[in-house]
């Protein structure tokens, strides 16, 4: 009892439930970072209207709503230590953030680049990989030699999951690159 008392009074958060916050933030990075695209390429086709917000001709990208919603989250996070509820959706919050920001990822290497830019795609992957780590993973402490094979057949897979998506990537950038760069282009003002 006096345990339990001393948890809530320290707001620590059970191993269950970080994997479970970590699930939440999961779900809404990919449902935010599918939307995004969608959205975009919509726009971008004139099947949807312009919702781009321009400041004095500058279109501000949608990663700099993220960027400031992960400072708003982190801050949150640090000084008011949410719990129950309230983490549950920091995490949601927080993973919407994390969407919206490596969608554009491309655009923090190459500044001024493309959007269709492959390396957003490849870091949407690989968060989207380590949340889901984090999320299912079992902990260090019960992590035991048949863990260990399953992590060797994990690893396997993601590195062959790696070599198609470079492959696919590199196919489908040579093929419909240059139509969606006119695209892209099209669409500005």
């Amino acid at each position: 009892m006096a345990a339990e008392l001393e948890r809530e009074l320290h707001h620590h958060i059970p191993r269950e439930t970080a994997h479970k916050l970590a699930r939440y933030t999961l779900f809404s990075f990919l449902v935010t970072f599918m939307l995004s695209r969608v959205f975009v390429f919509l726009i971008m086709s004139k099947e949807m209207p312009n919702m781009y917000f321009f400041l004095q001709g500058t279109h501000v990208h949608h990663l700099n709503y993220g960027i400031f919603l992960l400072a708003s989250v982190c801050g949150y996070s640090v000084f008011r230590r949410p719990v129950g509820r309230k983490a549950e959706l920091t995490a949601l919050m927080y993973g919407v953030a994390l969407g919206l920001t490596f969608d554009e990822f491309g655009m923090w290497l190459h500044l001024g680049g493309s959007y269709w830019q492959r390396v957003s795609v490849d870091a949407v992957i690989v968060v989207a990989a380590l949340l889901a780590l984090v999320s299912f993973a079992v902990s260090i402490r019960k992590f035991e030699k048949k863990h260990f094979w399953s992590f060797v057949l994990l690893a396997v897979v993601l590195g062959a999951f790696a070599v198609v998506t470079v492959e696919v990537g590199s196919r489908i950038g040579g093929d419909m690159g240059e139509s969606l760069r006119v695209l892209e282009s099209d669409s500005s003002p």
